[in-house]
């Protein structure tokens, strides 16, 4: 099959596009045939090596680990799916090599959702890395309530926009730090926009004069320290860009997979109560390009890459198409 694949540590130069080895499909996954992937910046820090300490590299590695697509396969012991279900995935392994930006990937049932049928292929490819992490932080790991105030940083990107909206859903304000051209975006969510940069914790006491009781970082470094002296009396913190929240009292979060939790952000999504921005999307050969663009750390919402399947291919598994 055809896929995006890196052999070694590196820039977007090291991603190529071409002949990927095709998935085996194991008694607990399902074959998925890839319509849209999600781009995350995970996906260019685990290209760079930046996680090299905690996630082990099988090369080649076919990088990516949302996407959205069709059921072609399910394993034997899989009765969660049949073919031609439509599909959505945080597919994570506790290793890199078997990634999304691929025609197929092998996906572990813990992983999937059904797609929310209001979505496009793209914008549901989009939902589950940052929905999960944004529901979980929000609801497990701040444990937000209704009439709380919450301090959602860069919540104009993937993640933030998705935390807005369900900080919202739950019943709390939502401060959200962006650049003054997306605060209008902000606002569409339902958040309050604070220009980030300084001064930013005068602007925020300007809104919340006794603190927030939550904040959820999505920066690190200096931004802990001043959310930190914006919590409210019993305030929380959470970060899921530097571990050394720890130091100022509270807790780092790495989104982990779950099919529940998935399911519920889908549930949200086809209630309309979450949405998905899609700032831009790559066709799967011009991953490299997509990865640039993310680096470049001004997207709003997300960037998709998109598998182009002519009819005549729909719906067969690997190695079909090439009369294998």
């Amino acid at each position: 099959m055809k896929g995006i694949s890196y052999s070694r540590y590196g820039g977007p130069e090291v991603l190529e596009y071409g002949e990927v080895r095709d998935p085996k499909v194991g008694p607990d996954s399902v074959l998925v045939k890839v319509r849209a992937a999600a781009v995350n910046p995970v996906d260019w820090k685990c290209r760079a090596g930046y996680l090299d300490g905690a996630l082990e590299a099988v090369f080649p590695v076919v990088p990516g680990w949302d996407v959205s697509g069709v059921v072609v396969q399910p394993g034997p012991s899989v009765s969660e799916f049949s073919v031609g279900d439509e599909v959505i995935g945080y597919v994570r392994e506790d290793f890199l090599s078997r990634g999304t930006f691929a025609e197929y990937v092998a996906a572990p049932v813990r992983t999937l959702a059904r797609k929310p049928r209001n979505l496009t292929w793209e914008e549901a490819a989009g939902l589950p890395l940052v929905g999960l992490t944004a529901y979980q932080v929000l609801t497990k790991a701040l444990r937000v309530k209704r009439g709380e105030t919450v301090l959602i940083h860069a919540a104009a990107g993937g993640v933030g926009s998705i935390a807005v909206q369900i900080a919202r859903h739950l019943g709390a304000r939502a401060i959200g730090t962006a650049s003054e051209a997306n605060h209008d975006f902000v606002r569409s969510l339902g958040g309050e926009p604070v220009t980030y940069g300084d001064g930013l914790a005068e602007r925020v006491r300007g809104l919340a004069p006794e603190g927030v009781d939550a904040a959820f970082d999505t920066i690190g470094g200096d931004t802990l320290k001043t959310s930190a002296n914006l919590l409210a009396p019993e305030g929380r913190l959470v970060s899921i860009a530097d571990g050394d929240v720890v130091d100022y009292g509270g807790r780092y979060w790495f989104v982990r997979p779950d099919a529940d939790d998935l399911t519920r952000l889908a549930d949200l999504a086809e209630q309309g109560v979450v949405s998905v921005h899609v700032s831009e999307t790559f066709p799967l050969e011009r991953a490299a390009d997509a990865h640039r663009r993310s680096e470049e750390g001004r997207t709003r919402g997300k960037i998709a890459v998109t598998v182009d399947w002519p009819d005549e291919t729909a719906g067969v598994r690997p190695g079909a198409a090439r009369g294998s």
